[in-house]
């Protein structure tokens, strides 16, 4: 496994809309507090995706990334999931690559699935994985 650095980057200073798999309204969890920071840092449009399907950051929330209608972009995908079960998730995400624009996939600190990141490289997408925005941010702020 290896990120790009570029891809790191252009992904965490590009305002876009990020579906977050397993944002939930419980303030205590990771995704949220990741999220939050995506928000508010970086300027990011959050979609919330988890099977509750809440109202987070004021963005209606979706049980599923089907889920969400068609004309809504979403330009990267954010799993904060267990890695035994992203697998499955980042199946779904390419099966709606072209529905919704998708064009990265990242994968959580911890959440790691070689064999999925590869599955997506192969249908076109920019895959970061094992790593999170707000480790990230610092290094990348500092080359700005």
């Amino acid at each position: 496994m290896h990120n790009n650095p570029e891809t790191i980057a252009a992904l965490l200073t590009t305002p876009a809309t990020w579906a977050v798999i397993g944002l939930s309204t419980d303030r205590s969890r990771t995704a949220f507090e990741v999220s939050a920071f995506s928000k508010s840092t970086l300027g990011h449009t959050i979609i919330p995706v988890h099977p509750r399907a809440e109202t987070v950051f004021d963005h209606e929330g979706f049980r599923n990334l089907a889920d969400v209608p068609d004309g809504t972009q979403v330009d990267v995908v954010d799993f904060f999931v267990n890695s035994r079960r992203v697998g499955a998730i980042v199946d779904e995400a390419i099966e709606q690559t072209d529905r919704l624009g998708i064009r990265a996939l990242w994968l959580q600190l911890g959440v790691i699935d070689e064999a999925a990141a590869e599955r997506a490289r192969a249908a076109g997408l920019e895959v970061v994985m094992d790593t999170c925005p707000k480790i990230e941010w610092p290094r990348v702020a500092r080359s700005r």
